[in-house]
């Protein structure tokens, strides 16, 4: 993730002599700018809520209110996403905290900062078969959080929640970023504090300098500007640096690939750009490695594991023609064949590189430089690809039912520019990998840029997840087009966080693939050769489900169905719009990459 996001610290607690704990919680939020907090309400929660209408009351942080826990953790989740601040969620006891797991999963594994507060019953109940109890004598929800977060604590005593809550933010902010847990029990939430106000400055404490490997980023530059054809290679995690990265990219003539993470971070029609490698990738990204003269393979801010990775490809990819650029020491692990490890904070690596080499080597610049200013002043008509799709003449179809591929295409085009896409696990994630191409304007960019258009969940890969996180993307993106692009399945399981949509008054654009079935099971199925069980589902109205709940929704069968919509009004609308596409079933997703791991693994 990128920095703490510029915010000014407000007053930290309203003019009371005395505050319980969850108060001074609220105030350190308000320190890192945090306006929200996900969560679904409880017994043992409650004075945590109190606290939070409290706030809400004198313009603090407020409470958004999930209808599933998960679904709390997956908008928290595309808050920290798109603000680079901390994403804040929180559920009661027992079951509600069990809820949550699957979402704080999900941050875990894609290094998101995320604050998960959850409730105990009240010690003196612990042991004694209390409701919903989940203490060490219990189900022990402290024990279940172990394994998906950065740290992870019981707060069993009044004197030690200021200090574990400090210590617990600062670790979801350190290399590698992801979830931490605090488990408070009701009487110790209800506690009064010490002190109304913080007694640590966590903005100070969470200022990092810019550490550089300079001997490193010396060999790197060598490397660079004796390179022959290079290849940059760009991740998610290139996002603080994706200003710097583009300019060097088109300074040496590189071409640019980027791993499903990172394509919403570099024009589609950058003229540099070759595709996306791995998983539902395009050709030409292979093709781009599979070049004997490509001396040069540079993975920026990329996690690599076998999505990124095009299943753990050895022959073309991790090689040691590779070099790795990484702030999260942690993925060099996937990478012990490189030539070369730099470690560092990745806009202050970029941003030297730049400087150095256009001072250094601007007789070498390539003529694409030239071209930068025409091409970001094109319009969408006149724009190209400089990649291969699959299916072409899926893309261009005007048959009935709609194709996916023609869906994806149209998007972009009935859509702002700036609107962000999310795309959910499952078919809904691979046409989009593959079809889907924002007219995103930047080329070169401008430095410390950070986020991109399109925004996925991969790694652990939880349905549902683009629903709830399409909400708290919303929230982050105040007047920010908002498209959740997902399936029949995934609505069906986490559909009702349209209603929280609603109820905030979000313009998000809930666009259903809508087959009737599993998609990616039922193809993967045939692909593998393994027996068709288990895709069907029923035939759902989503449309008529969505007007159920307050919700504009259309029904679209064709183009002409689509282009008819008044995209305008929907943007602008207060609330979420469904459409409900019926797109051929038949058509088959571009996963022969996992269909082929899949029959591999043993």
């Amino acid at each position: 993730m990128g920095a703490l996001g510029a915010s000014k610290q407000k007053e930290s607690l309203p003019l009371q002599v005395e505050a319980e704990f969850g108060d001074l919680l609220i105030s350190y939020l308000e320190q890192l700018g945090v306006e929200y907090v996900f969560g679904v309400p409880g017994g043992a929660i409650e004075p945590f809520y109190s606290a939070l209408a409290r706030s809400e009351r004198r313009g603090g942080p407020r409470a958004v209110i999930a209808r599933h826990e998960t679904g709390a953790a997956f908008m928290a989740d595309g808050y920290a996403r798109n603000t680079g601040k901390l994403g804040v969620c929180c559920a009661t006891t027992g079951p509600g905290a069990t809820n949550l797991i699957t979402g704080v999963a999900s941050a875990y594994e894609n290094n998101i900062p995320m604050l998960v507060i959850t409730a105990q019953t009240a010690l003196s109940t612990f042991g004694r078969g209390a409701f919903q109890e989940s203490s060490c004598t219990g189900t022990n929800t402290v024990g279940l959080f172990e394994y998906c977060t950065r740290y992870n604590t019981l707060v069993s005593h009044a004197g030690q929640f200021e200090a574990k809550l400090v210590s617990a933010i600062m670790t979801a902010f350190q290399s590698p970023g992801g979830p931490v847990h605090l488990s408070v029990p009701l009487d110790i939430m209800r506690d009064r504090a010490l002190s109304p106000k913080p007694n640590y400055d966590l903005l100070n404490l969470l200022h990092k300098p810019s550490l550089v490997d300079d001997v490193a980023v010396d060999q790197f530059y060598d490397e660079l500007v004796n390179a022959k054809r290079p290849v940059f290679l760009i991740g998610d995690e290139a996002s603080e640096a994706i200003g710097s990265i583009l300019t060097l990219a088109v300074d040496l003539d590189a071409r640019i690939l980027v791993t499903p993470h990172g394509k919403g971070l570099v024009s589609p029609y950058h003229p540099l750009f070759r595709g996306v490698i791995g998983f539902a990738g395009h050709q030409s990204a292979r093709d781009v490695l599979c070049d004997t003269d490509v001396d040069l393979v540079v993975a920026i801010g990329a996690t690599l594991g076998e999505w990124a990775s095009d299943g753990w490809d050895t022959e073309s990819l991790l090689t040691t023609r590779m070099i790795h650029v990484e702030s999260v020491e942690e993925n060099f692990t996937r990478t012990p064949m490189a030539k070369l490890h730099v470690r560092g904070r990745l806009s202050s690596i970029f941003d030297r590189l730049v400087d150095r080499f256009e001072a250094d080597q601007r007789s070498k610049i390539h003529e694409v430089g030239d071209r930068l200013q025409q091409i970001e002043e094109a319009s969408g008509a006149e724009k190209i690809l400089h990649f291969q799709m699959q299916d072409v003449d899926g893309f261009c179809s005007d048959a009935t039912p709609i194709k996916p591929q023609r869906l994806m295409r149209e998007l972009p085009r009935i859509f702002p520019p700036h609107t962000r896409y999310l795309a959910d696990s499952g078919g809904s994630f691979t046409w989009a990998t593959h079809y889907l191409h924002p007219y995103d304007r930047r080329i070169a960019g401008k430095r410390n840029g950070r986020g991109g258009l399109f925004r996925a969940s991969l790694e652990f890969a939880s349905m549902g997840w683009a629903i709830g996180s399409a909400v708290g993307t919303a929230l982050a993106e105040k007047g920010c087009p908002v498209v959740c692009i997902t399936g029949d399945g995934s609505m069906l399981m986490s559909g009702q966080e349209i209603t929280v949509a609603i109820q905030e008054k979000l313009p998000v654009v809930f666009v259903i693939l809508n087959d009737s079935c599993y998609g990616m099971v039922r193809h993967g199925q045939q692909l593998t050769g393994a027996e068709p069980i288990g895709f069907e589902l029923p035939v759902i109205d989503f449309a008529t489900f969505a007007r159920s709940m307050g919700a504009e929704s259309h029904i679209i069968e064709s183009p002409e169905d689509l282009l008819a919509l008044d995209v305008d009004a929907i943007c602008h609308r207060e609330g979420p719009t469904l459409l409900d596409v019926r797109i051929d079933p038949d058509e088959v997703p571009p996963m022969g990459m996992r269909a082929k791991a899949l029959k591999q693994m043993v």
